[in-house]
């Protein structure tokens, strides 16, 4: 695992504020909702590749 998935989540969360930002002032808090959880959708299908690296990880570290 390198680095850059941390660039690129930490992107996902700066555009995500950002548009939270503008819906809210705008005053559609309904879409801010929306907007949120699509960004931690994202994430998320960004994360889940790996996990199971993570978790061969964990066990040939506690040799389970």
């Amino acid at each position: 695992m390198d680095i850059s998935i941390l660039f690129r989540i930490a992107a996902v969360g700066i555009i995500v504020a950002i548009l939270n930002q503008v819906l809210t002032r705008s005053g559609r808090d309904e879409y801010t909702m929306i907007t949120t959880l699509a960004g931690l959708i994202i994430v998320l299908m960004m994360i889940i590749p790996h996990l199971k690296d993570l978790f061969s990880y964990v066990e040939s570290v506690f040799d389970l």
